[in-house]
C-alpha cells in the first residue's frame, strides 16, 4: 500500500492487529496493549522491523475488563486492568440511584425510556446498564507477568485496587506508578507500589491532589470526574502528573512515602481539552528548562481549537510559563471532516533530544521539532489509510526503539513500523 500522505517517514512494515491503547519497545520485542477483550497484550518480535513476527498473546478472560497499557522491565510485563467501556458501565449505579430516588417520590418503577432520558442513553441500553449495575465490577487493578520466555506470558500476581481500576501507569526497576480509583476519592489518584516480590507487590505511597478527598465526612470540593489523576511519569527525583482537567502537577518524589506537590500549573481554561500527559524535555535549552504537555481530543466543538499540544517553560516551578503551542489544522489531514476524532493524543513517553513524535488521532502521526522551544516546526508526518472499513486512522500512540524505528498504534487497528528521516 502506498503511502500517499506521508513526508519524511517510510513504512518498514504493517500489521493489521486489532487496535491498541500503548505500544512499547524493549529488547528487540514489541509489546501491544489492546483496546478490546477478548484482546489483551500481544507480544512481536521486531528484531528485523521489516519483518515483524507475533510471538506471543494474553487474552483476557472475560469481556467486562480490558488491559490496553502495558510497560516491560527486563523479564516482567507490567499490564493495566480496567472496567471495559467504564464511562458507559458506572452509569449503571445512576440507572439503580435513579430507581430508588423515584419508588421514594413516585411508589412506582421508572419507565427503560424515563431511565434512558435520565441517564443520557437510549432505551435499548438500559438492559445492559441493569444487568451491569447488578454484576459490579471487582477486578480492577493490574497484573504482573513473567515473561522470561516471550512465547508463553506466566501469571504472577494479579493485584486488584479499586473501582474503575488502573488506567495509566509508570514504572521503573523498583516501583510501579499506578493512577487508580481507591477508596475515600473522586477520581483516580497515584499509588506506587514496591514489587521487588513481583508476585506480591506492595503499596508504598499515594499522592492526589486535596480537592478529590471524600472521606471522614469531607467533601470533594471539585464535583463530578473532571479533575483526577492521569498518570505521571518519573524524571529523576520528580514525578510529573497530568490531572485532566486540572492542567498538571509536579511531585516530589525524593520519599515515596511521603510524596509532595512541588509544582502546578493549570491552563484550563483557556484549553478546552483535558492534559493527557506532561513530561520535560531531557536536556535544557538556552540554559532553561522546558516541559510539553499535549491535551486528548474528544468531542470537538466548532470554533473551538483541536487539542493540541503545549510547550511551557518550567526553569521555575513557582512561575511556570506558556513557551509556545503546536497545532494541527483540518487541511493538514484528508480525514479531518470524517467525524472521527482529530486531534492529539498522545506523544513519545522515551523524549530523545529534540524530536518529539506525536500521534493525532485522524491526523496520523506528525515529528516536532523543539529545538527552539518557542517556535515548534514540523518536520514530518505519516498518515495511515485506514482499513477494516473505517472512515479515519485513529493514531493511538507511538514508540521509538533504540534504533530509531518508530512505531505508531492504531486505537481501532494496525501497528505501522517507520523510518524517519528528516530532510
Amino acid at each position: 500500500m502506498a503511502d500517499t500522505h506521508a513526508r519524511n517517514f517510510t513504512r518498514l512494515a504493517r500489521l493489521d492487529i486489532p487496535g491498541g491503547g500503548q505500544v512499547r519497545v524493549e529488547g528487540g520485542f514489541c509489546y501491544v496493549g489492546h483496546m478490546d477483550a477478548p484482546h489483551g497484550t500481544t507480544i512481536i518480535d521486531v528484531s528485523d522491523p521489516r519483518a515483524p513476527r507475533i510471538v506471543g498473546r494474553v487474552a483476557m478472560e472475560d469481556p467486562w475488563s480490558h488491559s490496553h497499557k502495558v510497560r516491560v522491565e527486563g523479564d516482567l510485563m507490567i499490564v493495566n486492568h480496567e472496567q471495559n467501556k467504564r464511562h458507559f458501565h458506572r452509569k449503571g449505579e445512576g440507572l439503580l440511584e435513579h430507581v430508588e430516588t423515584v419508588r421514594k417520590r413516585e411508589g412506582r418503577d421508572p419507565t427503560d425510556a424515563e431511565l434512558a432520558q435520565f441517564l443520557g442513553v437510549t432505551p435499548a441500553d438500559i438492559p445492559t446498564l441493569r444487568e451491569s449495575a447488578r454484576r459490579g465490577y471487582h477486578d480492577g487493578g493490574f497484573r504482573i507477568y513473567d515473561i522470561a520466555d516471550r512465547s508463553n506470558p506466566r501469571l504472577l500476581c494479579h493485584q486488584r485496587t479499586h473501582g474503575f481500576g488502573v488506567h495509566r501507569f509508570d514504572t521503573d526497576e523498583r516501583y510501579l506508578y499506578m493512577s487508580t480509583e481507591m477508596p475515600g476519592f473522586v477520581g483516580n489518584i497515584l499509588v506506587a507500589y514496591d514489587y521487588a516480590d513481583p508476585t506480591h507487590p506492595t503499596e508504598a505511597g499515594r499522592w492526589w491532589m486535596p480537592e478529590q478527598e471524600n472521606f471522614d465526612g469531607a467533601r470533594p470540593t471539585w464535583k463530578g470526574y473532571q479533575n483526577r489523576l492521569h498518570h505521571t511519569q518519573r524524571v529523576g527525583d520528580e514525578l510529573w502528573a497530568s490531572c485532566w482537567h486540572a492542567g498538571f502537577r509536579v511531585i516530589d518524589a525524593t520519599d515515596i512515602g511521603a510524596m509532595k506537590t512541588i509544582g502546578s500549573f493549570d491552563y484550563h481554561p483557556p484549553s478546552k481539552h483535558p492534559t493527557h500527559t506532561v513530561k520535560p524535555l531531557p536536556e535544557l535549552i538556552g540554559g532553561r528548562r522546558y516541559a510539553v504537555s499535549v491535551d486528548e481530543e474528544h468531542a470537538h466543538k466548532t470554533g473551538q481549537l483541536p487539542a493540541h499540544l503545549w510547550v511551557f517553560d518550567v526553569t521555575d516551578l513557582s512561575d511556570v510559563r506558556y513557551a509556545s503551542s503546536f497545532h494541527v489544522s483540518a487541511l493538514d489531514t484528508p480525514y479531518a471532516a470524517s467525524g472521527a476524532r482529530f486531534g492529539a493524543h498522545q506523544y513519545v513517553e522515551k523524549l530523545r533530544g529534540t524530536t518529539v513524535f506525536c500521534a493525532w488521532f485522524s491526523g496520523g502521526l506528525r515529528a516536532i521539532d523543539l529545538s527552539d522551544p518557542h517556535d515548534p516546526t514540523e518536520t514530518g508526518y505519516f498518515i495511515p489509510h485506514p482499513t477494516g472499513g473505517h472512515p479515519a486512522p485513529q493514531s493511538n500512540d507511538v514508540e521509538v526503539d533504540d534504533r530509531g524505528i518508530v512505531y505508531l498504534l492504531d486505537r481501532l487497528e494496525g501497528l505501522d513500523i517507520l523510518e524517519f528521516r528528516p530532510g
